[in-house]
């Protein structure tokens, strides 16, 4: 049988996010939003999500009296990853 997927990592935009993070542990804000091509806006809420969820962690602080975010990924963040790509692997697999 096909087990759920993550409703919260289906999304494109998370999913690039943690896909991200489990790839460098930690990013600037600026630099996720590069890679994504996503606007700050939309970024700002679904890091939001991903917080919330606790599958990510945001610093806020400053460099040079800049405002700088930094988002990690959590234990939470990694193991939610790893289940969605086992559940997509199986999903891929009944197919081939």
């Amino acid at each position: 049988m096909f087990e759920n997927l993550d409703p919260l990592l289906h999304q494109q935009l998370r999913l690039a996010i943690i896909s991200l993070l489990m790839n460098v542990r930690e990013a600037e804000f600026t630099y996720i939003r590069e890679k994504t091509g996503a606007t700050a806006g939309n970024l700002s809420v679904q890091l939001s999500k991903l917080k919330e969820a606790n599958y990510i962690e945001i610093n806020k602080s400053f460099k040079d009296n800049y405002p700088m975010t930094v988002c990690s990924i959590t234990d939470t963040g990694k193991a939610a990853f790893d289940t969605y790509v086992a559940a997509l692997t199986k999903y891929i697999g009944k197919h081939q």
